[in-house]
């Protein structure tokens, strides 16, 4: 199953379509991991109602790697995205190699030629993308593709997401995308009624990392936002 259907196939069975993320480190919050197995810990993502798996792969900032990404991918039988700097299509091509089914493309950290490039690159390897932004400006430039899954980051990455974010920001700018997109927020989520709202404003997923690694019973926390239903 492609990425964006599994995320379609939750919402069809009446779940809030989680993205759960495995992360090792977060340059705000330190060691997420606290020596838990990662393969483990996204099968229990899996079983408790995550619709997709992220898997961090960055080193330097994050510490993770493309083993990493194996190991989850192999572990799950629910589509994973591979987040990092992805800077050439060799990366493409290993993503694909390593067993995931979707890479972060990011409008702000990456030259505009090659994202478009890395896109087009991506679907030659038979796998989705998911275009991230901030701002209206970059919206306007990833409404230039031919998109499968349009990310709103709630934080800066530009500073490697140490600010405060809140959906408000995925509120704002879901306005200004067009119908039939389908939109992922992106961070400082972590209760039922934040995904709520963005559901409620036209959010196809929620991509929720930090909130459940820190909480100390990962299934409850997935479980718990994935049974969030919209208001209407």
């Amino acid at each position: 199953m492609r990425f964006s259907e599994a995320l379609a196939a939750a919402r069809a069975a009446g779940r809030a379509p989680v993205i759960s993320e495995v992360k090792c480190v977060s340059p705000k919050e330190g060691d997420l991991l606290a020596g838990r197995d990662p393969a483990a810990l996204a099968r229990t993502m899996e079983s408790a109602g995550a619709a997709c798996i992220s898997v961090v792969t960055e080193p330097r900032n994050f510490g993770g790697s493309i083993d990493l990404l194996r190991a989850v991918a192999g572990a799950v039988s629910v589509p994973v995205l591979r987040k990092d700097f992805v800077t050439c299509r060799e990366d493409v091509w290993a993503t694909r190699e390593a067993g995931g089914s979707c890479l972060l493309l990011m409008v702000c950290m990456t030259d505009w030629p090659l994202l478009v490039d890395l896109h087009r690159e991506a679907h030659e390897a038979g796998i989705e993308t998911l275009v991230e932004v901030r701002e209206e400006s970059e919206l306007e430039k990833a409404l230039t593709l031919d998109l499968d899954l349009l990310g709103i980051n709630n934080r800066d990455i530009r500073v490697l997401e140490r600010d405060d974010g809140t959906v408000a920001n995925t509120i704002d700018l879901i306005r200004k995308v067009p119908s039939g997109v389908m939109v992922i927020s992106e961070s400082a989520i972590s209760t039922p009624d934040e995904v709520r709202a963005v559901l409620d404003a036209g959010a196809s997923g929620v991509l929720v990392g930090t909130s459940i690694l820190r909480s100390p019973d990962t299934a409850e926390a997935v479980r718990r936002l994935a049974s969030a239903a919209m208001s209407s």
